[in-house]
């Protein structure tokens, strides 16, 4: 699936850049997500989790991290196993920071396989809706750690995970549809 995004945060390229070099300030801003150990050859190992009503599934991988700082982007390469249910993921994501009037804009672009039992749930729209809302948080989140005074993280200390629940996912994406659907003109 291919997932292409875009957001637009409050602050300078050169601030946003720098917090992108971050990855633990930057896993704490992805719902769902923990990081259990950055390296210094860019490799990250961490979980992803996610609900589905009675469908649960955590992630757990590595993902290789490069940054291009010329031209203010980077690459990331992931792949991730759920244990316990037998899923696995692969992710393989570009982004690059824009100078925008007031702001920094950040495109996203996303290539995800998801195979096994939770492929069964992996049909493009969903996952397209549910990548809206979750992009939506982690720009709101990183807004909200940029904006706050700098409280660094432990290096042994990961960030406590919260799950993505793909319900709260969906009833936003229809509410969402439902006030598009009556805010129309007749």
């Amino acid at each position: 699936m291919k997932i292409t995004q875009s957001f637009i945060v409050a602050r300078p390229i050169a601030a946003v850049w720098g917090f992108f070099q971050d990855v633990p300030s930057v896993a704490a801003c992805l719902p769902g997500t923990e990081l259990i150990e950055s390296r210094h050859d860019g490799v990250q190992r961490g979980k992803v989790a996610a609900s589905l009503g009675p469908f649960k599934a955590t992630f757990e991988g590595e993902a290789t991290i490069t940054s291009n700082p010329v031209t203010r982007s980077g690459h990331v390469e992931g792949r991730g196993v759920d244990k316990r249910g037998g899923s696995h993921s692969r992710m393989s994501l570009d982004y690059r920071l824009a100078e925008q009037p007031g702001g920094t804009r950040i495109d996203i672009d996303v290539d995800l396989t998801l195979s096994g039992p939770i492929g069964q749930f992996g049909r493009t729209g969903l996952i397209n809706e549910a990548a809206k809302v979750l992009i939506g948080d982690f720009a709101r989140n990183l807004e909200d750690r940029m904006s706050a005074a700098p409280t660094p993280i432990p290096e042994n200390v990961a960030p406590r995970a919260n799950r993505v629940n793909v319900l709260t996912v969906l009833s936003e994406t229809m509410w969402r549809k439902i006030k598009i659907f009556f805010s129309r003109p007749n």
